[in-house]
């Protein structure tokens, strides 16, 4: 099915086997284990490919590189958790408020 195959070129080299597996075990788990999960497919960088983050309802988050658009949106399909473009849409305040949070930054 190629879910985390990507093309050349764009960041860094594909991910192999081993990766797409931590890849998509980590982010299963974080889907699973939080409430109200959902994906921010971030753009490519010439330093990092492409990312999606997971966002939790609490803010909480984590990212990890995949291998194209098409990968984050069909392992979001699978966790059946809804999908978005952060280019498009930017990130949700709960995200950066809790990030501020974690930071020593909040009240």
């Amino acid at each position: 099915m190629g879910l985390f195959r990507r093309k050349r070129g764009a960041g860094a080299t594909a991910p192999d086997r081993k990766d797409v597996a931590a890849t998509t075990a980590h982010l299963t788990e974080f889907a699973h284990s939080r409430k109200g999960v959902e994906a921010y497919i971030e753009p490519v960088t010439t330093l990092s490919g492409t990312t999606v983050v997971f966002i939790a309802d609490t803010g909480e988050w984590t990212r990890r590189r995949v291998a194209d658009p098409g990968a984050a949106r069909a392992l979001a399909r699978k966790l059946s958790i809804p999908v978005y473009e952060a280019a498009l849409v930017g990130y949700p305040k709960r995200m950066r408020e809790w990030t501020r949070r974690q930071s020593g930054g909040g009240s």
